[in-house]
């Protein structure tokens, strides 16, 4: 009697892990749909297997996504994780070597709206390439760009379980400082010409997270080109500084010659590294600890 049992009990495990085993068959090989960032649903007949990056930012979300081992291209400057170094490149984000796409045979492309060239990102469309555009200006977007690149690669399990991650950290950094005094912070994203950044763009997003006002919010253009003379008169509470790579640029501290200026007074002159908060990738969260701790600092 217990022998017939266990055979029975063996039967139904046996069954159940065909069905496991059937449903993800499915899941992996059926078709999918997304909708990109500018609201485009994006359709394959199967999750995607050689998988080409048209910025470094998508390049770092791919692999963040679980779907590092199906990326064959990227562009120029992809040089996060290490193993991006190594894949062959299709030009730049500005300029894309179209036959190099071609070339690798990708069965999707992830493009960059606001930084690739509108006419190739339409040409390879025209040859049944699917692209999925990405255009994140909301740090909740970089959770939810996660979740779609994973569905198309196959690799939703990994993306959602990134994504809630970015989120749970996202929120406590979101109730440690939402109640904070507000601090006047200017974002000096280069130096000559004089740059910074508006309300639109998701450092604004990451300033405000930290409880800061950006000084420059107001301005059109997306990334401004300013003068000396409206930064001394916007007298900014704390300056941060972008830069070219790990290093605190030099151009951060001519800002000592005008002592009047509220930030060099009270020596708020801060860097963060700009792969941190100027790639909309998951590691905006290290970017903004970094930035949420200097305007902490400045309270102080």
């Amino acid at each position: 009697m217990l022998r017939k049992l266990n055979r029975q009990l063996l039967t139904i495990v046996a069954k159940l892990l065909l069905l496991v085993s059937a449903l993800s068959a499915s899941s992996a090989y059926g078709e999918v749909t997304v909708v990109d960032d500018m609201g485009l649903r994006v359709t394959l007949k199967q999750p995607a297997q050689r998988i080409i990056s048209l910025s470094p930012h998508s390049t770092e979300m791919l692999y963040s996504a679980g779907a590092g081992d199906k990326v064959v291209g990227v562009v120029s400057f992809s040089n996060y994780p290490e193993a991006a170094t190594r894949l062959p490149q299709v030009g730049g984000y500005r300029q894309i070597d179209l036959e190099a796409v071609l070339a690798l045979q990708p069965d999707l492309v992830v493009g960059w709206h606001s930084g690739n060239p509108k006419v190739a990102i339409e040409r390879i469309r025209s040859l049944g390439i699917p692209v999925y555009l990405t255009e994140p200006r909301a740090i909740e977007q970089i959770a939810t760009n996660l979740e779609r690149l994973g569905s198309l690669t196959g690799s939703a399990f990994v993306a959602k379980a990134k994504a809630g991650d970015f989120r749970a950290r996202l929120q406590f950094l979101q109730q440690t400082y939402q109640h904070r005094t507000p601090v006047s912070v200017f974002y000096q994203v280069w130096n000559e010409p004089l740059m910074t950044i508006n309300g639109e763009h998701m450092i604004n997003s990451l300033i405000e997270l930290c409880g800061g006002k950006n000084v420059f919010s107001e301005l059109p253009a997306i990334a401004p080109t300013i003068s000396r003379e409206s930064v001394l008169a916007a007298n900014p509470e704390v300056i941060v500084a972008s830069g070219m790579n790990e290093e605190r640029p030099d151009w951060l501290d001519h800002w000592r010659k005008w002592s009047g200026l509220e930030a060099v007074r009270r020596n708020n002159l801060f860097f963060v590294p700009p792969d941190l908060l100027q790639r909309q990738t998951v590691r905006v969260m290290d970017g903004a600890e970094q930035l949420c701790s200097h305007l902490q600092t400045a309270r102080r």
